[in-house]
């Protein structure tokens, strides 16, 4: 049975463009259409039960998105909404408020949408659509060295370099990844980090450029905790968050004098993850932290995995994945889990506090 598509957009031409990409695919069908929050709330509060998700703009007359993402919250009306938004830097800031609100992901209306942009479009959108119905329920497989134990059982205890000093300012980390559902987890944990956190904290959140800023931006002002975005060079400081710059890898390195700095290069994708975090996870198996703490969340695929793996060569680390309950994709968590990785599964709300267990304030 084809999944029903409800279209709420206040351009005719791209209610007709979202609808010729869902119907040319037999998974799908354009089933309604609203010009406006406040005609699609009358639609929804009659017929709810008859969409599998929405398509959503966000600047729109009477009723805009975010208008509408919070009636639904309000009116407790179950909706399954996908942000059809620009890459606009006032659009990244109105699609992380839609996400807070709970809107299930985002995909980036093309400044054209003819040719190649067309097609990587409907690509996006398609793929989105197949997640939050879920008719695509793959989960990536990433090869692993086997279960914790035996990973644990090849680690190199004792046999790192000492710093010219002697002694590191900064001596653990939190190392966060995510994808679908991540910037609301995220919400969630990085609000309830304290400022004396004794750790700085590394986020690997997949989203494209531009909308990492306002992610950053939006989490600094509701945390305790300092939160930006990464730039090239920083150096790492306790009780500051960096989160990975949208189309940009991002791997710590070490000074001489023993301080870590961060290493924000623009480059190809590793299978398509633009940021990706097994190339964070990697760039920390040969650093001298006396503790990491790596947190799997929410997302789609296995991302992630494949790092933490490695880094049980010769860090000792701790993993803590969200369960299953609360993400709203289970698929990273699970790989890292399924792998025999994960030190302790927990609810969303109980992240930030396993966390500050962990590594403590100072």
């Amino acid at each position: 049975m084809k999944k029903n598509i409800f279209i709420i957009d206040d351009s005719a031409l791209m209610r007709r463009v979202l609808s010729d990409i869902i119907d040319s695919d037999k998974r799908f069908h354009a089933a309604e259409f609203a010009s406006n929050g406040l005609e699609a709330l009358y639609i929804m509060q009659q017929r709810a039960s008859e969409f599998d998700a929405i398509l959503l703009d966000i600047h729109m007359p009477k009723m805009n998105g975010i208008e509408f993402l919070a009636e639904l919250k309000k009116q407790n009306i179950k909706a399954t909404v996908i942000i059809v938004s620009t890459i606009a830097e006032q659009d990244a800031k109105e699609t992380i408020k839609a996400l807070e609100l709970g809107a299930f992901d985002f995909v980036t209306k093309p400044k054209s949408i003819a040719r190649e942009n067309g097609n990587l479009f409907s690509s996006r959108l398609l793929k989105c659509l197949a997640q939050a119905t879920k008719v695509d329920r793959k989960i990536a497989k990433v090869s692993t060295l086997g279960t914790k134990t035996s990973v644990i059982n090849s680690k190199v205890i004792g046999n790192r370099k000492k710093n010219k000093a002697g002694k590191q300012e900064v001596s653990k980390l939190v190392a966060i990844a995510c994808s679908t559902g991540g910037p609301k987890a995220l919400h969630n944990v990085i609000t309830a980090l304290p400022s004396n956190l004794d750790a700085p904290v590394l986020i690997v959140q997949h989203m494209p450029i531009g909308f990492t800023k306002s992610l950053a931006d939006r989490l600094d002002e509701l945390s305790q905790v300092k939160v930006k975005e990464a730039q090239d060079g920083d150096v790492l400081q306790k009780s500051t968050v960096y989160i990975a710059k949208g189309g940009h890898q991002m791997r710590v390195l070490q000074k001489e004098d023993g301080s870590y700095y961060l290493s924000v290069t623009k480059e190809a994708p590793r299978r398509g993850l633009l940021p990706c975090a097994d190339i964070m996870y990697e760039s920390l198996s040969e650093l001298e932290f006396n503790e990491i703490t790596c947190v799997v969340l929410t997302g789609m695929g296995g991302d992630g995995t494949a790092g933490i793996t490695k880094l049980y060569k010769s860090q000792n680390i701790y993993v803590i994945a969200q369960n299953e309950e609360t993400s709203v994709v289970y698929g990273m968590p699970k790989v890292v889990k399924e792998a025999g990785l994960v030190d302790e599964v927990l609810p969303l709300d109980a992240i930030a506090g396993a966390i500050i267990k962990n590594v403590g304030v100072y």
